[in-house]
């Protein structure tokens, strides 16, 4: 993956950092001529769970974003609560106040998982195909157990 095709940033665990990471998807997509509306979506999900449920006080959260050459948009959130897992409620739990965050990101990725980061914090990452539609097919969902999931995006 080129520079040109990738973002990385590291944002203040907080309200404002995670509205600044969506802003900065916007910005991004925009220079690279890709609809935003999905990304954007999935970043502030993301997001927002790094600052509600990732945060550790003194440590930051990092968003990535990288443009494969297929142009997949693969979108990368980490945080300092590894031992945090996210997961999507089940379906007798939807009426649930928790996970509606990660419903959103099911609906929007066609792709989405975590992985272990160093120093105990934790990758929550997601795909995004072309024509990043809604409703494109059935979502997968990558455990951290599997071994086929890609590590965070190296610089």
């Amino acid at each position: 993956m080129n520079e040109k095709s990738q973002l990385r940033i590291q944002l203040s665990a907080t309200r404002r950092g995670a509205r600044l990471a969506r802003l900065l998807t916007e910005r991004q997509l925009d220079e690279w001529g890709l609809p935003f509306e999905a990304a954007t979506q999935v970043v502030a999900e993301l997001a927002a769970n790094a600052v509600l449920h990732g945060r550790v006080p003194g440590r930051d959260f990092r968003l990535e974003l990288g443009r494969e050459d297929d142009g997949t948009l693969r979108v990368e959130v980490t945080d300092a609560r590894g031992e945090r897992s996210p997961r999507v409620p089940e379906e007798a739990a939807e009426l649930s106040d928790g996970g509606g965050g990660l419903r959103i990101v099911a609906a929007y990725a066609h792709r989405w998982g975590v992985v272990d980061a160093p120093a105990g914090a934790k990758t929550v990452w997601a795909e995004l195909k072309r024509p990043y539609l809604t409703g494109t097919g059935p979502v997968e969902i990558v455990r951290r157990a599997d071994p086929a999931v890609p590590g965070p995006l190296q610089c």
